[in-house]
């Protein structure tokens, strides 16, 4: 068996040290979060925030969402540091005001709904932060089977009588 040299040793063992930091650093930086934002009244300790207006939404200098009340917008991003401008109108008709939102986006979370009564209002984290969790696909109703004709296809009209 040849025996390796301890330079050439040493420039591997770096090589496969170095893949694994970068690796470890492309799962921070890289990872991509769908950061959903809530326009929806809040009941948090006893006390009720209401939506304004009108919310309008800007990620990366381009809108991404007009939110009314009880609705959501959505946006992709890349990497931890989240952040966002709201254009804000309190009443139909009302002055417009401007604010800047960043966050830090939790590594653990790939769907994050913002809820933006709480953070405007400026509830922690627990309040205006959640888990978006999908809705089971409902299931078929029993007892609607249709029929099978020779070649199993199920259909739920009635076939011509021969």
């Amino acid at each position: 068996m040849k025996k390796i040299p301890m330079r050439a040793l040493l420039f591997r063992v770096g090589a496969v040290l170095l893949l694994v930091a970068v690796a470890y650093n492309m799962t921070i930086i890289g990872r991509g979060h769908t950061v959903y934002m809530d326009s929806k009244r809040l009941d948090y300790n006893g006390q009720t925030y209401e939506t304004p207006y009108k919310v309008v939404v800007y990620v990366n200098d381009e809108q991404v969402a007009k939110l009314y009340d009880k609705e959501r917008g959505m946006s992709t991003w890349i990497g931890q540091n989240f952040s966002m401008t709201l254009e804000i109108t309190q009443k139909k008709g009302g002055a417009e005001e401007t604010q800047e939102v960043s966050l830090t986006l939790p590594r653990n979370m790939d769907g994050i709904i913002l809820n933006l009564p709480a953070l405007l209002a400026g509830l922690p984290e627990d309040a205006y932060l959640s888990e978006f969790v999908a809705a089971p696909a409902e299931e078929e109703e029993a007892g609607d089977e249709g029929m099978t004709d020779e070649f199993g296809v199920t259909t739920t009209e009635e076939l011509p009588a021969e």
